[in-house]
């Protein structure tokens, strides 16, 4: 799952995905929220198994998703990749238990290379 405001950014993930060499991913459904809300309403719907998440939304910050995840145990196991342009989240996105963080802009190799790399087993 992507959680990303920016209907751009939404747009270059799915085209990003769509494009990879890596047949998971190529094949993978991306279900995409643009807030909050609508991530806890996928996440209550689907099995998710990594959710790329942007960490400035316009309802709250991506941290409390996070949080949430990990008090939830059906989703203790959903990988979280934090996106984020801003550098002194990076750590912050860490402790709160995100597998990885991308800054934005990210590299179209990189982000795939992560996604692979934290993918469940």
């Amino acid at each position: 799952m992507l959680v990303e405001d920016d209907a751009l950014n939404q747009e270059l993930v799915r085209v990003i995905l769509g494009r990879s060499a890596d047949p998971v991913l190529a094949g993978a459904e991306l279900a995409v929220a643009g807030s909050l809300a609508q991530a806890r309403a996928v996440l209550a719907a689907d099995a998710i198994d990594v959710v790329l998440l942007d960490l400035h939304l316009p309802d709250g910050s991506g941290l409390d998703l996070v949080a949430e995840i990990w008090r939830d145990g059906d989703r203790a196991s959903c990988v979280v990749i934090a996106l984020s342009g801003a550098k002194e989240q990076y750590e912050a996105a860490m402790a709160a238990g995100c597998a990885a963080v991308l800054g934005k802009p990210y590299r179209a190799d990189e982000l795939c290379r992560q996604i692979v790399a934290h993918l469940p087993r």
